[in-house]
Parts: structure tokens; sequence; C-alpha cells
């Protein structure tokens, strides 16, 4: 009998965490040139009595902060991928940093609309030359720091499952980020043309006005992001075609049926599945195994396996 050493059956459960994610790096690029453009918008709205240009610079000051949390996300997971009380890694962290950022961009929103009722009730005199230029200024950052987020690295494409179910295949923590610098990119863009409106038309009141438009908006990205990380923090069920697609596999063995399975996400693109099945020859839980198809993105499958009993045994 062939004897092996229970360490032979072990395995990690790092998953890839432990490595350097390529957006960390675009990240912590992208909170020096946030908090850097970040004090010259508030000096700016400050010093030109702009709500919509300090509104900005308030804004952007707040991603910063944000931001941080997802670099301290991206930290925190590759430093603990080893840790074995996590039960399956540290890949939850993004989800975690992703969630984290969308409650900021919630605060922040309402600070926005806040602000910007005050400004409707007590107008402010505006210099508004110069505060459309430190608009432009903030745009032109701003959108330079979504080009650096946006873009893909070779090691970021969803080749597992995430063309079936999209959200749990994404790095939410660097949608997050993402989200947060497009905020900034639009708020930027709209402070340009309310102070536009003012200047051109004496429309002083469409600055603060298109304050509030803004904070709408960024509420409505933070409830989706909030929907999408809150799934995965909850182990919500994977999507019902990446359950199908794992059932097929298994049936396809002739008098095996599935009578439980459970697949939920542990970390960007990547899944855990638990599997309850009944067959009236069973094999050994790794032959079940091998019958999932490749390129699903699970990393860790457990197969619980029961004998078939038929109405004619004794």
């Amino acid at each position: 009998m062939l004897q092996t050493s229970p360490h032979s059956w072990q395995h990690g459960h790092t998953f890839g965490q432990d490595q350097k994610q390529p957006a960390e790096a675009r990240t912590l690029l992208v909170i020096a040139i946030t908090a850097a453009t970040m004090a010259l918008e508030i000096a700016g709205g400050l010093g030109f009595g702009s709500m919509a240009l300090l509104a900005d610079g308030l804004h952007m000051g707040s991603h910063a902060v944000a931001l941080g949390v997802n670099a301290v996300a991206y930290v925190y997971a590759r430093r603990h991928a080893h840790d074995a009380t996590y039960s399956f890694g540290t890949g939850k962290v993004n989800a975690l940093g992703g969630f984290t950022g969308a409650i900021l961009l919630a605060v922040f929103a309402v600070i926005m609309a806040w602000e910007s009722v005050g400004r409707i009730l007590h107008p402010l005199e505006i210099a508004f030359d110069r505060a459309i230029l430190t608009a432009l200024l903030g745009l032109v950052v701003n959108g330079a720091c979504v080009a650096i987020l946006r873009r893909q690295s070779p090691h970021e494409h969803d080749d597992t499952y995430a063309h079936a179910d999209h959200h749990q295949g994404h790095d939410h923590n660097l949608r997050s980020a993402y989200l947060h610098v497009l905020a900034d990119a639009a708020t930027s863009l709209l402070a340009i043309l309310a102070l536009l409106g003012g200047k051109l038309m004496g429309l002083l009141w469409l600055d603060p006005a298109i304050g509030i438009v803004g904070s709408v908006m960024v509420s409505r990205w933070s409830l989706g992001l909030l929907s999408e990380t809150s799934s995965i923090l909850l182990d919500r069920q994977g999507h019902q075609d990446l359950q199908a697609i794992i059932k097929d596999g298994l049936q396809r063995d002739e008098g095996c049926q599935v009578t439980d399975l459970h697949v939920w996400s542990v970390g960007p693109g990547i899944y855990a599945a638990i599997v309850s099945l009944v067959a009236e020859n069973p094999q050994p839980p790794e032959h079940y195994r091998q019958m999932v198809p490749d390129g699903l993105g699970l990393v860790h499958v457990s197969v619980e396996v029961h004998q078939r009993v038929g109405e004619g045994s004794g």
C-alpha cells in the first residue's frame, strides 16, 4: 500500500494574493497626483470664492483619503496572504476596500449637496477667470488619473468566468479608486460649465446647482459599488450560469447527480465551491474535481460523494 505524508494533501490558500498587484503602483501614483491637485483647488476655491471649485478641491481631498484606503487594502492583502487564520486567503480584502470606498463616496456626495444648498441660500462673489483656470487644471489632472487607473495590464484580463459574472470578476478595490477619480473628473467638468454659465450669462445659481447634480451622480455610483461589493462580502452565490456549467460538468458522469452546490467569490475573478453529489458507482473526490471544466476561476473545490440507493436495493 502506498504511504503518503499528510503534508502531501495540503495546499495553500494564497490564490495569488501574495503577489503585488499591478493596480497597486498605479493607485499610489494617482494618490500623489490627487493630493497635489487637491491643495491647489482648495486654495483656489477659497481665494476665488467658487463653491464649485471648492467642492471639487474638497472632493479630491476626501478622495485622496479614500484612495489611501484602497492602497492599504492592496498592501494588507499581500502581506497577510499566507496567514492561515484566513480560511480562503485575503482576496476579500479587495472587496472590503471597494466597499469602504463606496461608503466614502456616499458621504462625500452628501457633503457636496449640503454645501451647495448653503451656497444657493447664501451666494458668494466668484472670481470667474481664475476659478475657471484652476478648474481646467483640475480636469486635466483628473483625466490623467482616470487614464492611469483605467489602463488594463496583461495580468488583469478576466480570462476566467468574468464574462458571465462580470461584477464578481472585477478588482473592486481598483474599481473604487477608479470611481473616485472619475467622480473628480466629472465634478471638475461640471464646475467649469457652472463657472462659464455664471461668467457669460450671470447665472450665479448655476454654480451651486451643478454641485447638487454632481452629488446625485456620485451617489448613484456609490450605490452600485455598494451592491456589488456587499454581495461578495456576504458570500452571495455565484452566477447561475457558473453553477450550471459546474453541474453539467459533474453530471457527465453516468449515474451522478449534484444535490447541493455552493459557489462564492474569494477574490477578484476567483471562486471556491462546495459540491455534494450522489452516484451509482462513487469515485474518489479527485475524480469529480477533474470533471469540473477549466477556466472558471475555481481555486478551491470540495466534493462530498454519496452512494445512490436504488429502489430495488435491499
